[in-house]
C-alpha cells in the first residue's frame, strides 16, 4: 500500500531546495492559519508578510503558543482592509504570492479582481485541486471546483489552459487531460459533452496547448484501464488521466470531496490565472495539506520566473 501523503511529502521535499517564496498572508487570525504559515516558513517554503489587525495575530499566537518573532507584520484594521493591503503587496513587487487565512474566500478574491487595483491578467482566474490520492502514483489535477460556478466554452479554454499549465509546473512527465462528463459520446442533450469535443477540436487546432486532452469522458474511463478497455475507447488519455476538468463547480466540489472524504485523499488548492499564484486553504486542512498548497504555489512561481506559461 502507498504510503498516505506521499506524493506530497516528495513536493515538500523537493520546493524546500528553492527559494522562500515572498508570500503576503492575509488575515490568519486562527489556530489553523497562523499555525500554516508560520510552519511553512520553517520548512522555507514561503517567507510570509503576515497581514492583518497586530493585537489579534499576537493574542492568537499566544494564545496557542505559535511563535512568530521575526516575522514581518502588515497591520491592518480587519479582513477587509486585510484583502486590500495583502493585494497591494503583491502590486508593489513585495510578494510574489498571495495566501489566504482565516477570511472568507470571496472577500480576498473581490480584492483580487478588482479592475483598477486587483491582479487580473489576461487569463480567467480559475481554481485547481492537486489531491493526493492513495493509491494513485501521481498527483491528480482536478478544475475548476471552487471558482467558476457554470462556465462558458470561452472561460473553459483559459480554465483548461491553466490546468494543463499546472501540470508542466508540477514536472508531469506528460499532461493528459480527461474532459468530464457522464458519458463518453458527444449527445446533443448533455451540453458539456458538445463543449468537451469543441475543446478537444481547439486543441487540435493549436488553441489550446502543451497537452494531450480527450472528451468527453466519463470518470470511470477516464482513470481506469479496464474501464477504458470494455467501452473499447481509442485514446491516449482515456484510463491514465492526470487533470480532470469538470462540466462545473457542483461537480467539481463533489468530486474533490468524494475522493477527500471516501477515499482519504487530500486536497491542496491553489488559484491560477491571476498575476501571482493564490494558495486558498481551508479550516479543514491538515498542516501536510497546507504545506502542499504553499509547495505548489512555489513551482507555479518558479515557473512565472522561469518564462513558462502559467499565469499566476
Amino acid at each position: 500500500m502507498m504510503e498516505r501523503h506521499a506524493k506530497y511529502q516528495r513536493l515538500i521535499t523537493y520546493c524546500q531546495s528553492l527559494p522562500a517564496l515572498p508570500t503576503a498572508v492575509a488575515h490568519p487570525c486562527d489556530r489553523s492559519s497562523l499555525v500554516g504559515t508560520v510552519e511553512a516558513a520553517r520548512m522555507g517554503l514561503i517567507a510570509p508578510l503576515i497581514v492583518g489587525p497586530r493585537a489579534r495575530i499576537e493574542a492568537v499566537a499566544a494564545e496557542h503558543a505559535i511563535d512568530i518573532a521575526g516575522l514581518p507584520l502588515v497591520d491592518a484594521p480587519h479582513s477587509h482592509a486585510a484583502a486590500a493591503t495583502a493585494v497591494q503587496l503583491v502590486r508593489e513587487g513585495r510578494a510574489e504570492a498571495l495566501m489566504k487565512g482565516s477570511l472568507h474566500t470571496d472577500e480576498l478574491m473581490a480584492e483580487v479582481i478588482r479592475r483598477d487595483t486587483g491582479l487580473r491578467s489576461a487569463r480567467r482566474i480559475s481554481h485547481c485541486f492537486v489531491m493526493d490520492v492513495p493509491e494513485r502514483e501521481e498527483a491528480l489535477i482536478i478544475t475548476d471546483a471552487a471558482i467558476n460556478i457554470a462556465p462558458t466554452l470561452e472561460e473553459k479554454v483559459d480554465i483548461l489552459q491553466n490546468a494543463i499549465d499546472l501540470g508542466h509546473a508540477l514536472q508531469f512527465d506528460e499532461v493528459r487531460v480527461a474532459i468530464l462528463s457522464a458519458t463518453e459520446s458527444v449527445n446533443p442533450k448533455i451540453p458539456s459533452t458538445v463543449e468537451a469535443a469543441a475543446l478537444c477540436k481547439m486543441v487540435d487546432r493549436g488553441q489550446i496547448t502543451g497537452a494531450l486532452v480527450d472528451g468527453p469522458l466519463a470518470l470511470d474511463n477516464a482513470i481506469d484501464m479496464e474501464a477504458m478497455r470494455i467501452k473499447q475507447i481509442d485514446s491516449k488519455v482515456a484510463g491514465r488521466a492526470n487533470v480532470l476538468m469538470v462540466p462545473d463547480l457542483e461537480a467539481g466540489n463533489m468530486l474533490a470531496k468524494s475522493l477527500s472524504f471516501l477515499a482519504g485523499a487530500d486536497a491542496a488548492g491553489i488559484v491560477l490565472g491571476a498575476r501571482v499564484p493564490i494558495i486558498l486553504t481551508s479550516r479543514a486542512d491538515s498542516i501536510v495539506t497546507r504545506l502542499a498548497s504553499c509547495a505548489v504555489a512555489a513551482l507555479v512561481a518558479k515557473a512565472r520566473r522561469e518564462g513558462g506559461k502559467v499565469v499566476g
